[in-house]
């Protein structure tokens, strides 16, 4: 086993015997970390199937001459639009929204339109909205959207470019080893 997985394995025994440990002893902040574990898996395991298949439709359905047009290099700020408006529909926290974006990255959008996406995907949700206009008032979300987007927007196009004159690329995930 390499020493990363052993470290791995060796920090999640020691979390799941620190829980066990604090319901048999009765220490309260680690029961309450417990409870938060189940918690959120429960919430995880609500959500994430129904997100993983429609990300799954989407790779199949979405045509990646569509993205390329509307998200890719040529869509200029057009893209960006897109990837506000796509971020809006987002239900759910910011975990559902990145498979998503690794699918845009895939069938290939821009680097910069993608992290405008994850950007807007944490702060332009509709359900978000409804709820915050609902207790803090039209004004101050319409204030919060026409500060926040433009600031999403020019962060990603700054971070995507310097990025892309880097040579970055998004890994798949595979590790090449070289010998």
């Amino acid at each position: 086993m390499k020493p990363r997985n052993i470290i791995r394995t060796a920090g999640l025994s020691c979390y799941f015997i620190f829980i066990v440990l604090s319901f048999a002893l009765g220490f309260s902040p680690g029961k309450a970390i417990g409870y938060n574990l189940f918690s959120f898996s429960l919430d995880m395991l609500k959500v994430l199937p129904c997100a993983f298949i429609l990300i799954g439709l989407f790779e199949v359905w979405v045509k990646r001459e569509t993205v390329e047009k509307h998200f890719g290099e040529e869509a200029g700020i057009k893209g960006y639009m897109w990837a506000v408006l796509l971020a809006g529909t987002i239900v759910g926290p910011l975990y559902v929204a990145l498979p998503l974006a690794y699918s845009l990255h895939r069938k290939g959008a821009r680097l910069a339109v993608i992290f405008t996406y994850i950007g807007a995907s944490a702060i332009c949700r509709i359900p978000m909205a409804i709820f915050e206009v609902s207790f803090l008032g039209l004004k101050f979300t319409a204030i919060r959207f026409l500060v926040s987007i433009p600031l999403v927007i020019l962060s990603s196009k700054i971070l995507g470019e310097y990025l892309a004159k880097g040579g970055y690329q998004i890994s798949d995930g595979t590790q090449v080893t070289t010998e």
